[in-house]
């Protein structure tokens, strides 16, 4: 594309900012509005009229995904030269480069366990935490290291912080944990970031250097930078101003990281001089999902009003219902509905504020034979039909043999091999899944149908290294955090219940106004279809004492439809409440009934009886043609191997086994606990 033509596919406010190619610039982009399209027309731009070299340009953002789509999408500018990495992959790859210079030898190699390092150091510091408690001491020692917190200063800084454990004892493991890493030669990605900054602080040469080769920055989603990181940055930059930074502070979600939009929102204070662009026009949603969107945030200053351009579409819906089991089964119900109508599985999300809520919406589109996806689970390129494709296309770009000259023929040909056809089949579960990941690199040669096959080849290459998957068509289940960044045709907010969403322990103004601003970053995840959804009980026959998240407030509008509750079996009305078979604690949590425990009383799991029905619940799912937890998930048979039921009354009441799967599964299931 010419300078003039790049400029052209961009409306007023992205030309502005495009045209802008010397910085400071600040790009202020609402949800929806193309700030990825802004910023890698600007450094198309800026290369192409000479104003900065492709090679002296880097570009920084906070996912491997998001810098493989701005790697393909300056690669089809023509700017494939600009490097787009994240933060840790810049650090790590400027540390190999700089610490043999500045510091002689090797770099520390990347510390690959921190939990078990972490468990290491608050042995040493006499603590005994469980498994749950040395996570919040990774989660505490993550932040305190963003922050630019050290071991001693962590007790000053803890006040008004609630951490795992009493704060001196927390600076004890951080201490240890710094210790062993030093012992051992390690690590971690935070260090990494570190040590790359004090290089650069303290040798000049290194610094000019670096300077020499890399004179102008992007920054997407500045919003999210850590103290830690715009320590980084400034090395980087060191007197200059040549730097462009793109964000958002109301989807500021990750201040517990450390994460801060101070950078963002003081940027003009810093540079009086910046060029500030703000983008609202919202081209991702339809009219109805960005009022709602506005409406979320209507109370909150200085916000960006979104403007829709898109055409209009159904109305946001409404759902209340008796209870979580009801919801998901009505959830589950409307994504089968939109997958036999108009709208494809991968374009459709279910999003939640905790992961353990995806337990309920698994096991109803399980029921409706839905296929889906937990976003955070197994990655693309590590699944063995990927794998396997891979090698087959890499051997087939050095062969000789002819193909297809178009890329999409000559992978469809190649992917034939590994078992691929250009129909799904019709079963679901495993092979519908296989196919579904072969289709997903079809897919991508049609994105890509300008390359050869050692190009294509290449492109998979830097995607798997980059974590950068294509599109797989399932229902997307994700936490909302995790759908940052992200869109779907239709979503679904579900759980949206004070205690969930704000979550319970949010009892700050400031932890508050970001639960809020989580419900903004899914409402604007929809580009047409999206459902709100609440349960007044956690489960069947349960109180209704539950109430609509308080950020509802002023948005129903009359418009909640509640749901018919589907029928509860008799057995279950009006039942005794479950309790702890360990402690006699009455049990609310839908894993902790399952398990017939509290999760913190001890384990009396039978581990060979648990492996032996992963076994037996594999074979049956090969047999099926479905996934393994279409059998049962992992938590029924924990509680299978826990509570070793000695007959059918005894298999029933562990939740999750129906009528359907006891005359199905059940006369394995008992056999293997009786010969256990």
């Amino acid at each position: 594309m010419t300078p003039e033509a790049l400029l052209d596919a961009l409306d007023p406010e992205q030309r502005e900012a495009a045209a802008a190619v010397s910085g400071p610039v600040c790009i202020l982009a609402g949800a929806g509005t193309g700030k990825t399209r802004t910023i890698t027309h600007r450094a198309a731009y800026a290369v192409q009229t000479g104003a900065v070299p492709a090679g002296a340009l880097l570009a920084v953002t906070f996912t491997a995904r998001a810098a493989g789509e701005m790697r393909t999408r300056l690669r089809q500018l023509g700017a494939d030269g600009v490097q787009a990495r994240t933060f840790h992959a810049a650090a790590m790859k400027q540390l190999a480069y700089f610490w043999p210079k500045a510091v002689g030898g090797a770099p520390p190699q990347l510390l690959t366990n921190k939990f078990q390092m972490v468990a290491n150091a608050a042995a040493r510091a006499r603590l005994r935490p469980g498994t749950s408690e040395i996570r919040d001491l990774l989660s505490e020692l993550e932040w305190a290291s963003c922050t630019l917190t050290s071991p001693e200063s962590y007790v000053a800084a803890a006040t008004g912080r609630t951490p795992p454990f009493a704060a001196a004892d927390v600076a004890a493991v951080y201490a240890a944990y710094r210790d062993l890493k030093t012992a051992q030669g390690v690590a971690d990605f935070d260090d990494m970031l570190m040590y790359t900054a004090g290089i650069l602080e303290e040798h000049a040469d290194v610094a000019q250097e670096f300077r020499s080769r890399y004179r102008s920055f992007v920054v997407d989603e500045y919003q999210d930078v850590t103290p830690l990181q715009q320590r980084l940055l400034d090395a980087w930059l060191g007197d200059r101003d040549d730097l462009c930074v793109v964000g958002d502070a109301q989807q500021t979600i990750y201040s517990f990281t450390g994460a801060t939009p101070s950078h963002l929102l003081g940027f003009r204070t810093r540079f009086p001089a910046a060029t500030v662009v703000k983008l609202v026009r919202d081209y991702r949603s339809t009219p109805q999902v960005v009022e709602l969107a506005n409406g979320v945030l209507r109370a909150v200053p200085d916000k960006l009003e979104l403007r829709a351009q898109r055409a209009p579409g159904p109305d946001p819906a409404f759902s209340e219902h008796a209870d979580e089991q009801a919801e998901a089964a009505f959830v589950a119900a409307q994504c089968k509905r939109l997958v036999t109508s108009e709208v494809k599985a991968g374009e459709i999300a279910i999003l939640y504020r905790i992961n353990a809520q995806s337990a309920a919406y698994e096991a109803a589109l399980s029921n409706l034979d839905v296929p889906y996806v937990i976003r955070g689970g197994e990655r693309f390129f590590d699944r063995p039909e990927v794998r396997q494709a891979i090698v087959l296309l890499r051997g087939q770009a050095r062969a000789v043999d002819d193909l297809p000259s178009e890329l999409p023929d000559a992978v469809a040909s190649v992917l034939a091999v590994a078992g691929w056809t250009a129909e799904p089949p019709s079963s679901s579960g495993a092979v519908r899944e296989k196919w579904e990941s072969l289709a997903a690199l079809h897919r991508l040669s049609l994105d890509h149908a300008t390359l050869s096959l050692q190009e294509f080849v290449a492109e998979l290459e830097e995607r798997a290294a980059a974590q950068h998957a294509p599109s797989v068509d399932g229902v997307t289940l994700a936490s909302l955090h995790a759908a940052k960044g992200l869109e779907w045709d239709a979503v679904f907010l579900v759980g949206l219940v004070d205690g969930t969403l704000p979550l319970v322990h949010a009892d700050t103004p400031a932890q508050v106004e970001e639960e809020r601003r989580l419900l903004y970053v899914g409402v604007t995840r929809a580009r047409e279809h999206l459902s709100l959804t609440w349960a007044l009980a956690r489960s069947p026959g349960g109180r209704a004492s539950r109430r609509p998240s308080r950020f509802l407030d002023g948005l129903l509008g009359g418009v909640v439809s509640q749901a018919p509750a589907p029928r509860v079996p008799r057995a279950s009305r009006g039942s005794a409440p479950v309790t702890c078979r360990i402690c006699s604690t009455v049990l609310n949590a839908a894993v902790d009934k399952k398990l017939g425990r509290c999760a913190s009383c001890p384990s009396d799991r039978d581990e060979a009886l648990f492996e032996a029905l992963r076994d037996w619940r594999a074979g049956r799912a090969r047999e099926l043609g479905q996934p393994a937890y279409c059998v049962f998930t992992d938590a029924t048979l924990a509680a299978i191997a826990e509570q070793k039921p000695a007959d059918v009354s005894g298999l029933v009441r562990i939740p999750g086994i129906g009528q359907a799967k006891l005359d199905k599964f059940g006369t394995d299931v008992l056999a293997l606990v009786s010969a256990s």
